[in-house]
């Protein structure tokens, strides 16, 4: 049995497991569906013939996602994840390098390596802005741009988006966390048909464990995505309970809102340490890793640039009481 070297090479992703009162690491949205929403999901599900393959192109989630957006079925694809639209996105075009700007969400990287397309690391600037990334357009397979970004939570100006865009390559712009901010890019796929803008049911809507992603580009990308997209990957369940939830936006928005606030109660509080954020998490500049951990608070530990930080997701509000509470006393500690 030969296995190949380059999959030798990658380590397995884990995350820490235990029993731990509070976990704020994985950016997952703090409120479960309510009794009342998964009772009418058993109800619909009690509808779904399970013997039989789900939509090969899983239109009738596209359709309720393009009735969301005001756009067209043809301008959407859904995938199981995200990270399933990333990788099929990096088999879709022509070029030898992908463009990333560090520090930013690690899929991109992981799938380059794993297509062995080479890596263009593009560092944001000091304030986590992106620098010259135009400059490495040429023959590039796809620059990827992440806003809000994954760690450090900031959004980046609509202009440069747009500078980036006026190459002609192939731009990923991952929106996962944009309900948590101000505004989105999405309109810009009507001008530029080199950009497909990534979203997921993940984060604002609460559905992490049921794996929903969707992309949305030209129709002509979008249709060239479907004739390499495996079929049948979304299941049934997951594009009945997304499609709900669509049903739900109030909800979702409320949830949002808390959120929203919350993160901003928690900002305010150790502003000297923590960076401004439109995600549900907040990037802290405080080597609190193990001290949380030993209160039973579970945060994301950070390296390289990032070494002696942590990505602190926001939870409930009594969460978010004994974290602040816990970084009061390690701030203490430190003094």
């Amino acid at each position: 049995m030969r296995i190949r070297p380059l999959v030798k090479s990658f380590q397995p992703y884990k995350v820490l497991e235990g029993d731990y009162r509070i976990w704020l690491d994985k950016n997952e949205n703090p409120f479960d569906l309510s009794p009342e929403i998964k009772e009418e999901i058993f109800e619909e599900l009690k509808r779904v013939p399970f013997n039989r393959y789900p939509h090969i192109t899983a239109d009738p989630l596209r359709e309720r996602i393009a009735e969301f957006l005001g756009i067209d079925k043809e301008n959407i694809i859904v995938g199981n994840g995200s990270d399933e639209l990333i990788s099929l996105i990096l088999k879709l075009f022509d070029g030898d390098h992908i463009v990333i700007s560090s520090p930013t969400f690690g899929m991109y990287g992981f799938f380059a390596k794993f297509e062995g397309i080479n890596l263009i690391d593009v560092p944001l600037d000091e304030n986590f802005r992106l620098q010259n990334v135009e400059e490495y357009a040429e023959n590039a397979r796809a620059l990827f741009i992440c806003s809000p970004n994954n760690p450090t939570g900031n959004t980046q100006d609509r202009e440069k988006i747009i500078s980036v865009l006026e190459t002609g390559a192939p731009v990923v712009l991952d929106e996962a966390y944009v309900e948590f901010a101000k505004g989105s890019n999405v309109d810009l796929i009507s001008e530029y048909d080199n950009l497909i803008v990534l979203r997921t049911f993940s984060k604002a809507f609460g559905l992490a464990g049921v794996r929903v992603g969707y992309a949305v580009g030209s129709e002509e990308i979008i249709d060239h995505l479907h004739r390499i997209k495996p079929p049948f990957t979304l299941d049934s369940i997951s594009m009945k309970i997304a499609g709900l939830m669509l049903d739900h936006y109030d909800l979702v928005k409320r949830n949002i809102d808390y959120i929203i606030k919350e993160r901003e109660r928690i900002y305010r509080k150790f502003k000297d340490y923590a960076y401004p954020s439109e995600a549900n998490f907040i990037l802290m500049k405080l080597n609190a890793y193990e001290f949380l951990l030993e209160k039973g608070i579970v945060v994301r530990k950070l390296g390289g640039r990032l070494t002696g930080h942590i990505r602190v997701t926001v939870g409930k509000r009594e969460e978010n009481d004994e974290l602040i509470g816990a970084l009061k006393e390690f701030m203490e500690g430190r003094g």
